[in-house]
């Protein structure tokens, strides 16, 4: 504020245009409110600009910054300046210009955001290196204060190599680069890796511009993954694989090295452009396969740990680095495809007979199942043509059961010779998986390694007594159990079925056989060889009205006597409760359909 002086009187000034509001002399009052306003500094809200300090006390620092009234600021805002004194320049944020209480509001906390924004907004831009205090800890990172900014320092951007303990960079100034400014959220991330990237990146090409595939170097260990081991090698990175590591299996390369390990790799492979280096361990000591026994040879029996396993086989270490290969198909004589897992598992101790053996290639292949003889050595003598047995069922086919008599001894029994008397559409109908079934043997294929079998074979073959039955022109009772397009599947007796055409199953009174109907039919056809059964049930009426036409005309040429008794149509239901062979042969059927 200025010092008011005195002032003289305008000997021209106009009393009354004064009391009227219309002039001030010769000048207007708006002209003196503009030349007023003028004098002051021009200002607005949400600005930063410097004022002057006019007077401190314990709580607060009045501040002119050329406006109609000083504004009055929090001393707590001025902390970090403890110097402060009158007459200092400093500069603050105009709040408003006039709050509701008509006061200039200002603060000089928020200058010094505003400025610091500012200036780590410049920092990212210009690609600037500033320094910053690490506060403290938090997760995932660091907490830096750049320009009484808060920043984040993550994890990743600390160093190029990782770090274990976050806790050492507390409390200590480094420098950093803004990498990330989130403008919305006010949020600011900085790094150091940054710094020495540039730096090792000039180092990496000088040392791997001298390196040589082969050349053995020192290295540390630097990280360790699940698929390898990072290793410095003073300023440039290698990895050496986890398959690079050791002549044996490793599941785990903790296995074989610890972290900060000093140890010897040798170069395998480089890219310069890409700046990749391949490292290898195990290259620098001698191969398992070179210490194999010499006097190993294919037919040996062998002995092993199972160290991996697949679905086509097991990989069995018979020593350290020296591994063989027992496929599916030499775990077991069966011929059935299934997974390594059903025989083996990690960690089994095996023996195995040495099936192939490359010494240069480094390769073997085992076998378990030789352990053990070959069931088709003897085929014929174990399971001969007409010898029975109990199986296994293990599969269905349309066609047929494929069967296990034993270990490596499949048969199968076609869909045709599970009944005599049963039309069976497909095996599930007749058994399950995993049931025992008694077979016959009735061919040994000895080269393909499988028998034909035969399960209705076990039991005489009804068809032979069905023919004294079920003669061409007899009649039974059967049942409608199918309707079909073609026709009707009837049901006989002894669980015999028959099959009807259409025009076959038209009723007396003209109407169509129904399903579950029982009625009589003629046989019109029997066939033994193919079991077949051709049925009729209107040729009844039709062959009982021939025989009535033929009866009415000799009578119409010869009257008959009163004696003459009238002529019948000889039609015969054939019935064979009586015969004792026939009621054996039902009782026989009707358990085995109780089976």
């Amino acid at each position: 504020m200025t010092e008011s002086k005195v002032q003289t009187p305008i000997e021209d000034f106009d009393w009354d245009a004064y009391e009227k509001g219309e002039t001030a002399g010769s000048k207007s009052r708006e002209e003196l409110v503009n030349t007023y306003d003028e004098s002051l500094k021009t200002a607005k809200d949400n600005e930063v600009v410097t004022g002057v300090v006019k007077s401190i006390t314990k709580r607060e620092v009045r501040v002119d910054i050329g406006m109609k009234s000083d504004a009055i600021i929090p001393v707590s805002e001025f902390r970090y300046n403890p110097d402060l004194k009158v007459g200092d320049e400093v500069e603050v944020f105009i709040e408003t210009l006039e709050d509701k209480n008509g006061q200039l509001r200002l603060s000089h906390k928020k200058a010094c955001q505003t400025r610091s924004w500012d200036r780590v907004n410049q920092a990212l831009e210009n690609d600037e290196i500033i320094k910053g205090y690490v506060k403290s800890r938090t997760k995932g990172g660091m907490i830096v204060d750049v320009f009484g900014i808060e920043a984040f320092l993550p994890g990743s951007q600390i160093d190029v190599r990782p770090i274990r303990d976050y806790d050492v960079f507390v409390d200590k100034t480094m420098e950093f680069k803004v990498v990330k400014i989130n403008q919305e959220y006010k949020n600011v991330v900085v790094s150091h890796k940054a710094l020495i990237e540039a730096e090792l990146e000039a180092q990496k090409r000088e040392i791997i511009s001298k390196l040589e595939k082969g050349q053995v170097l020192e290295g540390k260990v630097k990280n360790i993954t699940p698929y390898g081991v990072f290793v410095d090698l003073g300023g440039v990175d290698g990895l050496v694989h986890i398959t690079d590591l050791s002549w044996g299996r490793v599941s785990d390369p903790r296995e074989v090295v610890e972290l900060d390990q000093d140890i010897k790799v040798v170069i395998l492979d480089f890219d310069n452009e890409k700046k990749r280096i391949a490292l290898g361990v195990k290259q620098l000591l001698p191969h398992p396969w070179d210490a194999l026994d010499q006097t190993v040879k294919v037919g040996d029996h062998i002995h092993g740990r199972v160290v991996v396993m697949a679905d086509y086989g097991a990989f069995v270490e018979v020593q350290p680095g020296v591994e063989g290969l027992i496929h599916v198909s030499e775990m077991s004589w069966s011929q059935h495809l299934r997974s390594a897992q059903d025989f083996l598992k990690v960690g089994d101790e095996v023996e195995a007979v040495v099936l192939t053996l490359d010494r240069e290639d480094r390769k073997m292949s085992l076998g378990i199942k030789q352990l053990k003889n070959d069931p088709w050595e003897n085929i014929e003598e174990k399971y001969a043509i007409g010898s029975r047995h109990t199986a296994k069922v293990r599969n269905f086919t349309n066609f047929g059961v494929f069967v296990e008599i034993e270990e490596g001894v499949d048969g199968l029994i076609h869909i045709s010779d599970l009944s005599w008397t049963k039309k069976i559409k497909h095996p599930s109908e007749f058994t399950q998986v995993g049931n025992d079934i008694e077979v016959q043997v009735l061919e040994i294929d000895k080269e393909n390694r499988r028998l034909s079998l035969g399960h209705k074979q076990l039991e005489e073959n009804p068809w032979d007594v069905f023919e004294t039955i079920f003669t061409v022109g007899s009649i039974h009772e059967g049942t409608i159990t199918e309707v079909m397009d073609k026709g009707a599947v009837i049901a006989l007796e002894y669980g015999v079925e028959g099959f009807a055409t259409p025009k076959h199953l038209v009723k007396e009174d003209g109407s169509q056989a129904k399903l579950d109907e029982k009625l009589n039919f003629k046989v019109i056809e029997f066939n033994k060889d193919s079991k077949r059964i051709i049925l009729s049930h209107s040729r009844i009426a039709e062959d009982a009205s021939k025989a009535e036409a033929r009866a009415q005309r000799p009578a119409a040429k010869k009257p008959r006597r009163d004696d003459e008794a009238p002529a019948t149509p000889a039609i015969e239901k054939t019935t064979l409760g009586d015969l004792g062979a026939l009621q054996a042969l039902k009782e026989q059927m009707q358990k085995e359909e109780r089976k």
